[in-house]
């Protein structure tokens, strides 16, 4: 079965792969688990200016630290997991609707 989300980016020097800690291929070469995410929800137009760096923001006032990852449709926020729910909270206690 394929996995359910992936992320793989690729520059001159390096690739690196996003994906569920059971899904890490076996030949890996460094890695850190322990992460859990959520999803910007909706399709973020370009147009759109911010977002990213005003959630950003509020986490790191609450010293939560952050792995982003943008898409051509949206944004993804990881966090370490012990900071998971308190990220959540911290969001939705600053206004953002958190499902």
């Amino acid at each position: 079965m394929a996995a359910d989300f992936y992320f793989v980016g690729k520059t001159d020097e390096e690739v690196s792969l996003v994906c569920r800690t059971e899904d890490t291929p076996a030949k890996t070469v460094e890695r850190d688990d322990g992460w859990r995410g959520f999803r910007i929800q909706g399709v973020l137009d370009f147009s759109l200016i911010g977002i990213l760096s005003k959630l950003s923001g509020i986490l790191a006032e609450h010293e939560i630290g952050i792995f982003a990852i943008s898409t051509y449709n949206t944004d993804y926020i990881l966090v370490k997991e012990e900071n998971f729910a308190r990220a959540l909270s911290v969001l939705a206690a600053e206004g953002y609707r958190v499902v």
